[in-house]
Parts: structure tokens; C-alpha cells; sequence
């Protein structure tokens, strides 16, 4: 039988340095790869399902959608939405992402490490 290891949950007023009563600011990172019929329904199923997701809890704070419509995952340099989120994320703006799938922030794996942490 093999070990499980408990790691508790950081108290709320630790994390990200917010109080205890602070909302966490939530956004949303949406992407399809191509500009065809079916992946654009998808790519606004995502935008619409998250927009609600996140104002629907009543403990975050909306912090927006960043989509990027008919980009490949193999590169961010052409990823708008992408780097602005980023940033946001880096100055302190953002503290949960919300994604359909983790390969839509690179199709990279030491790329997607790289954003994760």
C-alpha cells in the first residue's frame, strides 16, 4: 500500500499576502489554435461559460477574460491576451487563472512549467 502524504491548505490571510477578508482575483485564459467554424463556438463557449463561472462565486473578484482567437500554442510571442495576462499575473493583479486545458498556455512542457510557476 503506498504512503499519502496530507499537505494542508494555507490559511487565506497567507496567501499572496491578501487579508483574510479578500476576495481572491480571478480571470480566465481561453484559446482555439484555428479560425474554423467549429473551434470558434468553442472559443465562445469558453469566454461565456468562464464570464459567468467566475461572477457567479461570490468569493472572487472578476478579474477578466484574456482570449486569444485562432493562435497556435506553439509560440507566445503572437499571443496577445496571453502576455498581458501574464504580466498582470506578475504584478500582483491575479491570483487564480482559470483554463480549459493547461496545453492552452504552450504546447511546450518546459514552456507551460515556465507560466505555471
Amino acid at each position: 500500500m503506498a504512503n499519502v502524504t496530507v499537505i494542508p491548505a494555507k490559511p487565506r490571510q497567507e496567501m499572496n499576502g491578501l487579508e483574510a477578508t479578500a476576495k481572491l482575483r480571478v480571470c480566465a485564459y481561453c484559446r482555439v489554435s484555428t479560425d474554423n467554424e467549429e473551434q470558434l463556438s468553442s472559443y465562445e463557449a469558453q469566454v461565456s461559460h468562464y464570464t459567468e463561472y467566475i461572477k457567479r462565486n461570490p468569493e472572487w473578484t472578476y478579474g477578466g477574460i484574456f482570449a486569444d482567437e485562432g493562435i497556435s500554442g506553439a509560440n507566445t510571442k503572437k499571443r496577445v491576451e496571453f502576455n498581458r495576462m501574464i504580466e498582470d499575473c506578475m504584478a500582483g493583479k491575479i491570483d487564480i487563472v482559470i483554463t480549459k486545458s493547461i496545453s492552452r498556455f504552450a504546447r511546450n512542457t518546459l514552456d507551460t512549467l515556465q507560466y505555471v510557476r
